[in-house]
């Protein structure tokens, strides 16, 4: 990402004139969009039960797309890039795998296919997409692999066993999440983890003034959440060699040292 890409303010109103004026057509697209979220934020307050509701519309138009893929070909790569990073770190079949915001299996099928029967885990707060998930996972022939696909309304993995995964991963989750919700993960993700494992999730990231864009995309600085999850007993750091793949969010991975002690 570019340095003033990174300055941007997307919800200031001279960057919306700006784009407005650069590109026309996605005027109209911009204004449907924002009534859609305005009329879903007053009839759910809650965020999640509000990002709920935004996943049914855009899951019922287009699963793919409602995963942040605008054509099949582009789902299919973001998969592979995510699934390549994760073996290049050293994935194995042997590990345990807990995917957080697991969507239509963009890159899931592929991890089930790479993990051990019943190795992967993926949840998801939106009951249609998980239903497009099944649907991606008859297509690519895994359903000998026993993947667990469990509906969640909140990030407290409490449901969850102790000391029992090797990686967690959620990617595109927070980049769709207030504060209080990457809290909320922070907070409990250190008890699922097993000793040695992982936890890499995005963000979008930017080196300006923190802002969201009609509370569906969320912007921080690095330093936010690095020290979120050191306030809660965790060590973070910043994945710089995930800058090099053609992707436009960052990644941070997590470690707890209380597991591996």
């Amino acid at each position: 990402m570019s340095p003033t890409s990174l300055l941007k303010n997307r919800a200031a109103l001279t960057h919306k004139i700006g784009y407005a004026v650069r590109n026309p057509a996605r005027i109209a697209p911009y204004v449907k969009r924002t009534a859609r979220d305005t009329w879903l934020r007053l009839k759910h307050p809650d965020h999640v039960d509000y990002y709920r509701a935004v996943m049914a519309s855009d899951t019922g138009r287009n699963p793919e797309a409602a995963v942040g893929s605008r054509t099949h070909e582009r789902w299919l790569a973001l998969g592979e890039m995510q699934f390549d990073y994760l073996r290049e770190h050293g994935l194995r079949p042997g590990h345990r795998m807990l995917d957080i915001g697991c969507g239509n299996l963009r890159a899931g099928w592929r991890f089930i296919a790479h993990l051990d029967r019943g190795n992967y885990y993926g949840i998801d707060i939106s009951p249609d997409i998980l239903i497009s998930a099944k649907r991606t996972l008859t297509t690519y022939e895994l359903q000998d692999k026993l993947p667990h696909l469990t509906l969640t309304h909140d990030l407290r993995l409490d449901f969850l066993p102790a000391a029992h995964f090797d990686v967690v991963h959620a990617h595109s989750v927070f980049s769709h999440s207030p504060i209080e919700v990457i809290d909320e993960c922070l907070a409990h993700v250190g008890r699922i983890m097993a000793p040695g494992g992982f936890f890499d999730f995005t963000f979008d990231r930017t080196e300006g003034a923190e802002h969201q864009v009609l509370r569906e995309d969320f912007y921080y600085r690095t330093e936010t959440l690095l020290r979120l999850a050191r306030r809660h007993g965790l060590e973070a750091r910043f994945m710089e060699d995930w800058e090099t793949r053609r992707h436009g969010q960052s990644k941070i991975r997590v470690n707890n040292p209380a597991a591996s002690g």
